[in-house]
């Protein structure tokens, strides 16, 4: 068996905090952002955005940009709306959800954006 990676998250280390799926693995591609939008169309689930400062992010709601996006199956539309909050909110963390109506959860909720250093 292999060594298990100790992953140096800290309270008082902001940037090394993790949050929601993926957000152990390196920071996705445009590409691979693009692949995580159409699963969540493919799913039929309502895709969302929400921000946080990233030091209320584990103690406090995160805010939802605008409304979810219900019914939307356009991945550009989806990812300008996730910039858009991403320039309205320079030093905050960036999430999309993919919320699921007939299991009322989300599907899928996933750090995309996190602040410049």
């Amino acid at each position: 068996m292999s060594d298990v990676q100790d992953y140096k998250s800290r309270l008082g280390d902001i940037s090394s905090k993790r949050f929601e799926t993926f957000s152990y693995l390196p920071q996705m591609t445009a590409d691979e952002l693009r692949k995580q939008v159409q699963y969540i169309i493919d799913q039929g689930w309502n895709p969302a955005v929400e921000h946080c400062e990233p030091e209320n992010a584990m103690k406090h709601y995160w805010y939802m940009w605008k409304l979810p996006m219900f019914g939307e199956t356009d991945i550009d539309r989806i990812l300008g709306e996730a910039e858009a909050c991403r320039q309205a909110n320079p030093k905050h963390l960036v999430k999309l959800i993919g919320y699921d109506n007939v299991r009322q959860t989300q599907g899928t909720a996933m750090l995309i954006f996190r602040p410049s250093a």
